[in-house]
């Protein structure tokens, strides 16, 4: 009898006792506690608020194939380039964003290499 007990005992390795890992069922409540869903708020015309013109930007726009915008302070990155994608149907290849010190975020958007930019801003209305 006492080997057979011997043999049902877990061995331990560790001196910390965690609590097993058990079933986790998904929610399925009676009624929704929301009665609408929440809307989106940052759609791709709140999230690229304008394009901009400086002399800086349109250097970037001739030397790097960039167009820079200034953009809501909450939107990412990934975001931004669906928005701007969406937009002006263009591919993006890569997003950089600062927060000037007016609070402002300007994003330089890259452009894929077999789009200019100097075509997209005359299309938009930049130059």
């Amino acid at each position: 009898m006492m080997e057979l007990m011997l043999d049902c005992i877990k061995v331990r390795t560790s001196v910390h006792f965690y609590r097993p890992k058990t079933l986790k069922l998904a929610r399925n409540p009676r009624y929704p506690r929301k009665s609408v869903p929440k809307r989106d708020k940052l759609d791709a015309y709140a999230i690229v608020k304008h394009p901009l013109t400086t002399e800086s930007a349109m250097k970037k726009i001739e030397d790097t194939n960039t167009l820079v915008f200034i953009v809501d302070v909450h939107a990412n990155k990934p975001q931004i380039k669906s928005a701007v994608k969406k937009l002006y149907n263009i591919d993006v290849q890569k997003v950089n964003t600062l927060v000037t010190p007016h609070h402002n975020k300007k994003a330089y958007v890259r452009l894929a290499p077999d789009y200019d930019a100097l075509d997209v801003a005359n299309k938009i209305g930049i130059i």
